[in-house]
């Protein structure tokens, strides 16, 4: 018999998602952490009481992964690795049988691209197998595309224009770091600035487009227009959208930071050789900056994300504004990770638990926001994301 979850991934959103899902063992039963690194898996055990059981997988590795999930039997597994193996981890999902997460879209290790195209493409395998992938179950992508759907459904008789507002006002004390994987988050915020108005993408230059916006409980902060993967799956299903954005915030000091690395060509992901040895530059600023995992600490401040959305509602025009505030310190307190990594692991285990209770379960490869959002706001509010909503 099936049951339980096996979690892949032990940085800090897997510690978090670790740390929720035993506050809620009456509905997991039996929980399995696994990463390529046994000893990261074995220190979030500790911080756990030993409450969960552990295991050693390489996520690029097919056959590996399926050994596990047929040691383990999960119901289902929580991919909380890195967004380069969702395709791998999803194969393994596929060839035995067991349902789905995950909380960022695929990433091909090779190319500065995101896209839901090759995970959208098991969608009829799924279903022909009777098993469930849930993508981007995150906060963004996740949390903000529930924002979208719950707006949708009680406050809009359509949306017009959503922009979606990501604030980090952390401060962890470094001249330079990043918030998560700092490979993910520098080809990120490197890339090409896209949003999708009146029926097409359109393309601007990295954080060409800046605006300020007034982020309750922080304060004015600079954002920019960048690409966000939530953006992809929000134009196929917001009713009469007009225009979608995604804007995030960054300090002048870490534009400076990055801007300087990018000149002297430290963000390549191509291979140079370097006194007779291959290595590819990101990885190699990868290794010398500090691990987000071990910034929860020392971090202080607090996130604002949202969603502000315009549109029509009794034939009157509306604008709202739906937002969720996570303080690093607190976050920490509770699961030992920042803000950055709670407000991805909360909804992670959220999604994971209304598949589990049978309330989101559908077969197929599904978008968090083509399913009722009610449930999933309501745990938002008691697993520790609150959110709030003020009419502009």
């Amino acid at each position: 018999m099936r049951e339980g979850i096996l979690i892949i991934g032990a940085g800090g959103v897997g510690r978090v998602v670790v740390h929720k899902a035993v506050q809620n063992l009456d509905t997991f039963k039996k929980i399995t952490l696994a990463s390529r690194t046994l000893s990261k898996c074995e220190q979030i055990q500790k911080e756990v009481d030993g409450k969960i059981d552990i295991a050693q997988v390489d996520a690029d590795n097919v056959e590996e992964l399926i050994d596990l999930i047929y040691k383990v039997k999960p119901f289902m597994v929580l991919n909380i690795a890195l967004p380069y193996q969702d395709l791998t981890i999803m194969e393994a999902c596929l060839r035995t049988g067991v349902h789905y997460l995950d909380t960022a879209n695929y990433e091909h290790p090779d190319t500065a691209k995101f896209e839901y195209k090759l995970q959208w493409a098991y969608d009829e395998k799924y279903k022909q197998k009777g098993i469930m992938g849930l993508l981007g179950s995150g906060f963004d992508p996740g949390v903000t595309n529930l924002f979208c759907a719950y707006l949708q459904k009680h406050y809009f008789d359509e949306i017009h224009y959503i922009d979606i507002l990501d604030c980090n006002a952390g401060d962890h004390g470094y001249p330079f770091a990043t918030n998560f994987n700092p490979e993910i988050n520098l080809r990120e915020v490197s890339a090409k600035g896209r949003y999708w108005e009146n029926g097409e993408w359109k393309e601007t230059e990295p954080l060409e487009v800046k605006m300020v916006w007034d982020y309750p409980r922080i304060g004015k902060k600079d954002s920019y227009l960048m690409y966000h993967e939530e953006m992809e799956s929000l134009v196929k299903h917001i009713k009469g959208l007009k225009r979608i954005r995604f804007f995030m915030t960054f300090s002048e000091s870490y534009l400076t930071h990055m801007r300087c690395l990018e000149n002297v060509g430290m963000l390549r992901i191509d291979e140079i050789e370097v006194d007779g040895c291959k290595v590819v530059p990101l990885h190699v600023l990868k290794a010398l900056l500090p691990d987000p995992a071990t910034l929860g600490e020392r971090t202080v401040g607090k996130t604002n994300i949202g969603v502000v959305a315009e549109g029509i509602k009794d034939g009157k025009k509306r604008k709202v504004y739906i937002y969720n505030i996570c303080d690093h310190q607190e976050a920490f307190k509770e699961t030992g990770a920042q803000a950055v990594s709670y407000t991805t692991g909360v909804p992670a285990m959220i999604g994971a638990k209304l598949m589990v209770k049978n309330i989101w379960m559908k077969p197929g490869v599904w978008n968090v926001e083509q399913f009722d959002p009610d449930p999933f706001m309501d745990e938002l509010n008691k697993q520790g994301l609150p959110w709030e909503v003020e009419e502009l």
